[in-house]
């Protein structure tokens, strides 16, 4: 089973991926944006290049989805995959940025994905007032010196991102307990909630 854990910085993705992995030892863990060889390079373009049209850099990650899906993804689907982050990403953050409509990134994602879409997603969530205090503890990247409304609207576009793939959805309380969140997740996957 494909299994995407998804949140903003800070909500504890590598945390809760870490856990899980512990819990399937057999899993195969990955990441969207650069799993691959060709992924690196692109996630480096993005980071590091001074990309002014948002056509070209939507291109980009698509590129490098694609890859992830046909090199990663859709040679162990008989395998339990956990990735962090996905295709429910790169539609939210495309669709912040608010140059595209939510259908056509749907239907380009659909096209660079092959139609291999997470069969389930976790999105951890933080209120207002967690993510505040959380940012407050460290510094700050690129992304999140965008403040906490960016964050927040990112957030928001997650859950609206799967809503719109149609993948099963678990939005779970990121300020709770780690072992508690971890739990949940599992019986998630399991579908025993």
């Amino acid at each position: 089973m494909y299994i995407a854990i998804e949140g903003i910085d800070t909500a504890g993705k590598s945390t809760q991926i870490k856990a899980l992995g512990e819990r399937y030892p057999d899993a195969l863990i990955t990441k969207e944006p650069g799993a691959t060889r060709l992924g690196i390079k692109l996630r480096e373009i993005v980071l590091f290049s001074e990309i002014k049209n948002p056509v070209s850099e939507l291109l980009i990650f698509l590129a490098d989805r694609a890859e992830h899906i046909a090199e990663v993804v859709e040679p162990n689907l008989d395998k339990t995959i956990i990735s962090d982050r996905s295709v429910i990403s790169g539609i939210a953050y495309a669709d912040v940025v608010g140059h595209f409509e939510i259908e056509k990134l749907v239907e380009l994602n659909r096209f660079a994905c092959n139609e291999i879409f997470p069969k389930k997603a976790v999105v951890l969530k933080l209120s207002r007032d967690e993510l505040a205090y959380r940012l407050s503890q460290k510094e700050h990247d690129k992304i999140e010196k965008r403040g906490i409304d960016y964050l927040l609207s990112i957030q928001d576009s997650l859950i609206k991102a799967a809503k719109a793939l149609d993948i099963e959805l678990l939005e779970i309380d990121a300020s709770l307990h780690i072992e508690e969140i971890t739990d949940e997740i599992v019986k998630f996957i399991e579908g025993k909630n």
